[in-house]
């Protein structure tokens, strides 16, 4: 059975993903990993699967968004400045995506994918060592934070990591860090999907079907992150980089 040129299998496997990319975007990262490429392999072209993805995208972080508010481990007043910054980014990145390959990314995000990692990896260590150092404010909220949106808006995947790995590096615990990170994606998210449906990039059945996925993972994942041990959040966090890193190195 088909509805509007699409199996039921189809859909039901793009529903699956999206749960579990909402659980792991809310928690460490890196579920656009696991939902851009379903929606590839789905039959859809590429500025079409990246609309998409951002359609379904926006509704997880929009649900782990106030699940961080709801309970208390985001503050409005902290994050409002911050999504306006990278609301500009995202809709800059976004703009160029439609007139670069994105295939030149697949040299540059394995690496920073393997930073990450060995980052929070050695992070107690190196936090004990070096506890004097913080990324300034200045340098945080005007720079490296809209480079990240500019990124999301061109590709996405792994977004979320690097806004948290950002937050850390700033002097934040890794907790709040990860809950700004959802408030920022939301934002970009938003943005990039304003300038897709503006461009007709958006197949609105798909995203539709992993917008509900994603709300119910990002809501699992909220609760779980509510509770969780920041040190298995650490872990949790190396192994979906390594584990996005695994992916870039065998496709």
């Amino acid at each position: 059975m088909d509805i509007a040129g699409f199996s039921i299998e189809i859909l039901l496997l793009l529903f699956a993903v999206s749960v579990v990319a909402g659980v792991l975007d809310t928690l460490a990262g890196g579920g656009g990993l696991l939902s851009l490429p379903a929606l590839l392999m789905s039959g859809l072209p590429p500025l079409a699967a990246l609309g998409t993805n951002k359609l379904q995208g926006c509704m997880g972080t929009a649900t782990a968004t106030y699940m961080m508010l709801k309970h208390k481990h985001l503050r409005w007043k902290d994050a409002r400045h911050l999504m306006l910054y990278v609301f500009v980014g995202a809709v800059l990145g976004t703009l160029l995506v439609q007139f670069i390959n994105v295939s030149v990314l697949s040299f540059v995000i394995p690496i920073v994918l393997l930073f990450i990692g060995v980052y929070f990896l050695l992070s107690p260590r190196l936090l004990r060592r070096y506890s004097s150092f913080r990324l300034s404010i200045p340098l945080y909220e005007k720079c490296l934070v809209p480079l990240i949106a500019c990124y999301d808006g061109m590709f996405g995947p792994g977004t979320g990591s690097f806004f948290t790995l950002a937050g850390t590096a700033k002097g934040d615990d890794l907790i709040p860090s990860t809950a700004m990170a959802k408030a920022l994606n939301f934002s970009t998210n938003i943005a990039s999907l304003m300038v897709f449906v503006f461009a007709g990039h958006v197949i609105w059945l798909l995203g539709i079907v992993m917008m509900i996925g994603q709300v119910f993972g990002a809501y699992l994942g909220a609760r779980s992150l509510v509770k969780i041990n920041p040190e298995y959040l650490r872990l949790l966090i190396v192994l979906m980089c390594f584990g996005m890193l695994l992916k870039y190195i065998v496709y």
